[in-house]
């Protein structure tokens, strides 16, 4: 069975492959010039998808056709060319076009999950026992649709991530309207949030410190619940990557699977397209 429904993977694959550099099927380096094919990029992408559904160590999910070493090495090219980023910001575009992004409203919010082998974005946890943690922050458009994601250790506060995820944002979803309001919880209740919001042009709904949360929860709630989804995914709830390029990589496969195509299967209709909503 696989890991996603084809209604989902066959559109990913197809504007992925056209990303991917064209690449012989002998490697030209060989003396003879004829040792062991390239394994096909749709087979290594399969085994990948089901790692970050799965959260199983390439291992595992390898099979005779395809190395987990294949994997890896694979995976750490295509985090290095950047593939996922430009399959999000195209995945964007076209959601962009056909239903329309609602960027007047953007939350943004951090979320901490477990990283047990360390790396380049990893931290001392504060909600698990200062074990190594990762905490990837999360602008979201009115609906929830993921615009930009930072990650960084589990360490870092919310607040110096404010800058650098609307920028991403930015760099994702292109330019952003004249009248853009933030909604922020009370992790961002600060003075140096607020100046720094004023020099972005935004304006901002921050909730106070001292008020209980659910009573001023607001539109920011749309990016809670994107994490929530986005942790449906195993790679992303325990991630063992330890190089942050492929920490990215997986973060912005997830946005594309999980949210954008997913919101279009309740507005589309095409062959071989799920008879139910819940997309797992």
């Amino acid at each position: 069975m696989p890991a996603l429904p084809s209604s989902l993977l066959e559109p990913a694959w197809v504007q992925f492959s056209a990303l991917l550099p064209e690449q012989p099927e002998f490697h030209p380096g060989h003396p003879l010039g004829r040792h062991r094919r390239r394994i096909p990029g749709r087979v290594v992408f399969d085994h990948v998808v089901q790692a970050l559904v799965h959260g199983s160590g390439y291992e595992r999910v390898s099979s005779p056709g395809c190395s987990d070493r294949t994997i890896r090495r694979r995976v750490k090219l295509w985090a290095q060319l950047g593939i996922t980023q430009n399959l999000h910001r195209i995945a964007l575009e076209a959601y962009d076009r056909m239903i329309g992004l609602d960027l007047g409203e953007i939350s943004v919010d951090g979320c901490i999950t477990k990283a047990p082998s360390g790396g380049e974005k990893a931290g001392r946890s504060p909600v698990d026992r200062g074990k190594q943690g990762l905490k990837r922050s999360v602008a979201s458009d009115a609906c929830g649709v993921p615009l930009g994601i930072v990650s960084a250790g589990a360490n870092r506060h919310d607040s110096p991530l404010l800058g650098p995820t609307p920028a991403a944002a930015g760099e994702q979803a292109g330019a952003m309207p004249e009248v853009v309001n933030i909604n922020l919880d009370r992790g961002y209740d600060s003075t140096k949030s607020r100046v720094l919001i004023a020099e972005l042009g935004f304006s901002a709904g921050i909730a106070r410190k001292g008020v209980p949360a659910p009573v001023q929860a607001g539109k920011r709630w749309v990016v809670e619940r994107t994490h929530s989804w986005m942790n449906d995914y195993g790679k992303l709830r325990r991630c063992t990557e330890r190089s942050g390029e492929v920490v990215d990589f997986y973060l912005y496969l997830a946005a594309t699977l999980r949210m954008l195509i997913r919101r279009s299967t309740s507005r589309y209709r095409w062959d071989g397209r799920p008879t139910t909503r819940r997309l797992k």
